[in-house]
Formats: C-alpha cells, sequence, structure tokens
C-alpha cells in the first residue's frame, strides 16, 4: 500500500482499532495525519480507563494537540473507523480539523443521525474508506461479547 493515501491512513486507524480489540475494547481506532505524517494514534481505552470520555477520536485529538502544541488543528485529518457520536463530533468542530474520514456509519449513535452542523463549517468530511471491514470487527466483538 502507498503512503501517503487515504487508504493507508485508514488502514492504521484500523490496526489501532485491532489493538482495542484485543484489549476487549469496542474495536475503533484513530489516527490524525498532519503534512502526510502521522502524529497521533489511538483506540477506545473506556475500560481500561475507567473513563466514558477515552474515545478514540478522543485521544487521538489530544495526542495531536500535544505533539503540536496546539489546540487548533486545521491542518489535520482524523481516520477513524467509525463514525464519531456527538461528542466526538463536539471535540472536532472546537479542534478546528480540517479533514475527518470515517469508515462505517453508526446509525445508532453517530452524529449525523442528529445534525451535519456539529462539525466546524470548513472540515470536509467522507465516509465509507474500509466501512465493511470496520463493521465486521465491530460485529465480531459484540457476537463475541454476547456469547
Amino acid at each position: 500500500m502507498e503512503l501517503y493515501t487515504d487508504a493507508y491512513y485508514m488502514n492504521e486507524a484500523f490496526k489501532m482499532a485491532k489493538i482495542a480489540f484485543e484489549e476487549g475494547e469496542i474495536p475503533v481506532g484513530a489516527v490524525v495525519v498532519c503534512r502526510k505524517k502521522i502524529i497521533a494514534r489511538a483506540y477506545n481505552q473506556t475500560e481500561k480507563l475507567t473513563d466514558v470520555t477515552a474515545h478514540a477520536e478522543m485521544l487521538a485529538i489530544t495526542a495531536a494537540a500535544n505533539a503540536l502544541g496546539s489546540k487548533y488543528l486545521p491542518e489535520c485529518a482524523l481516520y477513524i473507523t467509525l463514525e464519531p457520536c456527538v461528542m466526538c463530533a463536539g471535540a472536532c468542530f472546537w479542534s478546528q480539523l480540517g479533514e475527518i474520514h470515517y469508515g462505517a456509519s453508526d446509525p445508532r449513535r453517530g452524529f449525523s443521525q442528529i445534525s451535519q452542523y456539529l462539525l466546524h463549517p470548513k472540515t470536509k468530511l467522507s465516509s465509507g474508506l474500509m466501512a465493511e471491514e470496520s463493521k465486521q470487527l465491530l460485529d465480531h466483538f459484540f457476537k463475541k461479547l454476547r456469547n
């Protein structure tokens, strides 16, 4: 896979989701890219940290802001395996992310169920990249959890 493509970065986010899966967390992974370089990697850690806000996006945004020394990330792109929830969309808004690319849609808790206006007006949005793989990993996790 060639570097510096959306597919490459989404695959890196998917690797983080697999780590979450292995650790018993809901398998969602994220990376933040700035100037074609991954500056933050994260996965859901709500169980590990006993923190309901420890979603992959939240952790990745915090790590990216720390890496750049700035609370605003207009030159950055977030790659996330699952559509952000309302809380995470709000964090994306306030950090002024330049782009958000998500894989699988979340028809139950995704921000787009509420409003597309939860994102910063300058943020570019795309969805569907590795959606099937992301959904399969989530489905496998919840099936395993129920059994």
